[in-house]
């Protein structure tokens, strides 16, 4: 298969939707105001969109896969409804203490994704709110992780600063779509 297509890793919680304490109710799902718009452009811009998501809850017995899936479908469809698709979604449902192929900082999910959808890893970013999702990003070999300030990342950028670099930090996802955009596109052959 030809990996041609670059893509945008996405983590979930913090970063296209509010952080809420173990979510697990869709009725709790709420995207941010700018995450439609800022999909969208990268999407036109050629870019395919992977959610990838640690989902410990799971582990830990708060609630169940089947309530991960859920979630998932409202989101799905809140996206849908403004125009965004989401190419893949991958969760790992371990506890941090548990064994886990896919949960961040681990690039598992990241390998898969290039293996089923035909991903340039090389020109792909990833964003998220936690130094997990940056680290995931690195460890796969991206061109570079993004972190928002929305969730947790303020958080981590005020306790960590000098400890982030290479990351990009940026206030939420509209402006990482700006600062992916500027980059210069690398045209699929």
């Amino acid at each position: 298969m030809t990996h041609s297509s670059p893509a945008i890793f996405l983590d979930r919680d913090g970063t296209l939707i509010a952080e809420k304490h173990y979510l697990h109710r869709p009725e709790e799902v709420e995207i941010f105001p700018e995450v439609p718009g800022a999909l969208l452009r990268l999407m036109a811009a050629g870019y395919r969109l992977v959610v990838i998501t640690n989902q410990s809850g799971v582990g830990r017995g708060y609630f169940t896969m089947a309530d991960v899936d859920r979630v998932h479908a409202q989101m799905i469809k809140e996206l849908r409804i403004q125009g965004v698709v989401l190419d893949a979604i991958y969760s790992a449902p371990e506890a941090p203490d548990q064994p886990s192929r896919g949960r961040k900082p681990s690039p598992q999910f990241f390998w898969d994704a290039r293996e089923s959808l035909g991903l340039d890893l090389a020109h792909s970013y990833m964003i998220g709110d936690k130094r997990v999702d940056l680290e995931a990003g690195w460890n796969a070999g991206l061109a570079g992780s993004l972190l928002v300030r929305t969730g947790y990342g303020a958080a981590l950028e005020k306790a960590e600063a000098e400890g982030l670099a290479p990351a990009i930090v940026v206030d939420n996802l509209a402006e990482a779509a700006d600062w992916i955009l500027s980059r210069p596109q690398v045209k699929a052959p």
